[in-house]
């Protein structure tokens, strides 16, 4: 079981460099003080300044949401819910194989029980997307590396108000 879930973050991770030079979308920008709201085809994205006021959810942990997860293309981003959800994305190595992941920022405190993942997998069969089964350490995985990220910007900016 360890082994799957790490071999599908090490999918995660060879992706993002991919999906990054090929996901590239015209964008109209609206902004206030803490929140930047990106408008693109039929997505909403928002970009949030790490401990912004404005939004309802911690902003490390939102920032750090998106920082980790910008390989994929963004289905759904409601900054004052706390909702991130990725549109099914699939690599060149592994074409057959496709993922979704939904995350939840469930408070306005920089703490581990405060974000919950889940990972989604299909497989190709024929014509057709099978759902497949994703090791639970995954999600686990994927929340660590997003509140990593979130300490790391909380570091950053505590040092850059010294």
């Amino acid at each position: 079981m360890r082994n799957t879930a790490l071999k599908s973050l090490m999918i995660l991770a060879l992706i993002a460099p991919v999906s990054a030079c090929a996901h590239k979308l015209k964008s109209t920008q609206a902004s206030n003080n803490d929140v930047n709201v990106v408008k693109t085809k039929n997505v909403t994205k928002a970009r949030v300044k790490p401990g912004g006021a404005s939004i309802g959810v911690n902003g490390f942990l939102w920032r750090a949401t998106l920082d980790t997860l910008n390989f994929m293309p963004t289905l759904a981003a409601d900054p004052f819910g706390g909702t991130f959800i990725t549109d099914w994305h699939s690599s060149n190595e592994k074409p057959d194989e496709r993922f979704k992941i939904q995350v939840f920022i469930l408070d306005t405190r920089l703490r581990a029980d405060g974000i919950a993942v889940q990972v989604f997998r299909q497989t190709r069969n024929g014509a057709e997307w099978v759902d497949a089964s994703v090791d639970p350490d995954t999600s686990l995985q994927i929340e660590n590396a997003i509140l990593t990220r979130a300490r790391q910007l909380r570091i950053a900016t505590l040092e850059s108000n010294k």
